[in-house]
């Protein structure tokens, strides 16, 4: 495949070779120059006028039989799998410029007859037109001594010269764009032209056997059917909470609904932004495989290692009869913090502190949180329908600053903790009607 470097090289392979063939006729018309440059830029008041035929690239299209080809490049987990070639088609325009009478249609037709005879750009070709020697590199310019390293000549598919029907508004529209005068010129397509990058990608295995190998025959087991319209594999459908809540505190336990978990080594594995890696968990199997349960831990370890917010969800088992892992469908979990109120003993962590004073005056809150708060989170701290962002922080075992304004009442206000978009659990649903859960309040001083 080639380089970035392509399309200049097409156009420099193609001036070589219109540059060569016009020599024929030097004796015709005298010495004429061969450029590649755009029409706007062609000084026609030069002294002394010198007959001239441009090469003017104004449109790369994409190659409709290669852009689909090879793809997709990425996987699913984001991974390069393929550097898929980024295939074009380059329009050409040939323009005759003459001062003297025939001398552009001299020009244009011994430009148009050399095309029609090389159709195709050989290899050997290209690497005459882009190799400078036997001529001193550092000699010409540096734009050109560059196109060597295209790769031009190397690529799998070869070039081919063809004639475009270019209609009377086409052209007009395009020598309108240029801003300049008009000129008889011959319009060329140019395929294909394949660019790829040389990044490193990633490519699977070849498959040995369809289904895995069976034990007992030694044969592959081929593809399996499920005789029913259920998923073909371990698949979560739905998910319940404690306290009907959207949001579970660490050491509630989770429930979960969905087909095809029977197995063995069954696990929930749990994935955040701010991991690594995941963190696993035993769960437990129900009803022949539709349905599983895991409590989330809530020791110390746990308080440090997992973070409230969002989480993604997925369990992990050998299903009955398979000698593969097999790993379900994703589902959300939010993880809510728990706003430490009162001091607790077991985790260390002291009781929420109000302080009305300072200047300017206002009301400064300093708590803990279940689960520690990373720096890298955002934090939210509502008391009644007031909210305060927390205080930049170091390190997650730094206590949560908030700064209220004076205009916050006194006495008890309800609390809400928000980590990362997820609130504390504020509304005990499990009462008719909901009600306020009575422990998430703090007492403001007057």
């Amino acid at each position: 495949m080639s380089s970035p470097l392509a399309i200049g090289a097409v156009s420099a392979v193609l001036r070589n070779l219109l540059d060569n063939g016009i020599v024929d006729i030097s004796s015709v018309i005298g010495p004429v120059t061969v450029s590649a440059l755009a029409p706007d830029r062609i000084d026609l008041d030069a002294a002394p006028p010198v007959p001239r035929l441009n090469l003017f690239m104004h449109q790369a299209s994409p190659n409709a039989a290669w852009r689909n080809r090879d793809l997709p490049t990425r996987g699913s987990g984001g991974e390069r799998v393929a550097n898929t070639p980024l295939a074009l088609d380059l329009h050409y325009l040939i323009t005759a410029y003459g001062f003297d009478d025939f001398q552009a249609e001299i020009l244009l037709g011994y430009a148009m007859h050399l095309l029609h005879e090389r159709t195709l750009l050989d290899r050997a070709a290209i690497r005459r037109a882009l190799d400078p020697s036997p001529l001193d590199a550092s000699l010409l310019p540096p734009a050109f001594a560059a196109l060597a390293a295209s790769d031009l000549a190397d690529q799998i598919e070869a070039i081919r010269i063809t004639p475009s029907a270019m209609g009377i508004d086409e052209m007009s529209k395009l020598w309108s764009a240029v801003q300049t005068h008009y000129r008889p010129s011959a319009a060329y397509q140019v395929s294909v032209v394949l660019i790829e990058g040389t990044k490193p990608a990633r490519a699977t295995l070849p498959v040995l056997a369809r289904g895995g190998i069976d034990p007992g025959t030694g044969l592959e087991r081929g593809v399996r059917v499920q005789p029913d319209l259920l998923p073909p594999g371990p698949t979560l459908i739905s998910m319940k909470l404690p306290g009907k809540q959207d949001a579970v505190r660490l050491g509630g336990t989770v429930e979960l609904a969905g087909v095809r978990l029977a197995g063995s080594g069954v696990r929930a594995r749990l994935r955040h932004r701010l991991l690594a890696a995941p963190v696993e968990v035993p769960a437990t199997v129900f009803a022949g495989g539709r349905s599983a349960s895991f409590l989330l831990p809530s020791d110390a370890a746990a308080q440090a290692a997992m973070p409230a917010g969002l989480w993604q969800l997925t369990l992990v088992l050998t299903p009955t009869g398979e000698p593969v892992e097999r790993e379900t469908n994703a589902v959300a979990l939010a993880i809510a913090p728990d706003a430490v109120i009162a001091a607790d003993a077991g985790l260390g962590l002291p009781a929420i502190s109000l302080v009305r004073g300072g200047a300017p005056l206002r009301v400064t809150v300093q708590m803990a949180s279940r689960p520690q708060v990373r720096p890298e989170q955002t934090s939210l701290l509502a008391l009644g329908t007031l909210t305060a962002t927390a205080a930049r922080r170091t390190a997650a075992t730094e206590a949560l600053v908030f700064e209220f304004p004076n205009s916050l009442a006194g006495g008890a206000q309800r609390l809400r903790l928000r980590v990362d978009g997820v609130d504390s659990l504020l509304i005990d649903k499990t009462a008719t009607p909901p009600a306020f859960d009575a422990g998430q309040q703090a007492v403001v001083p007057p």
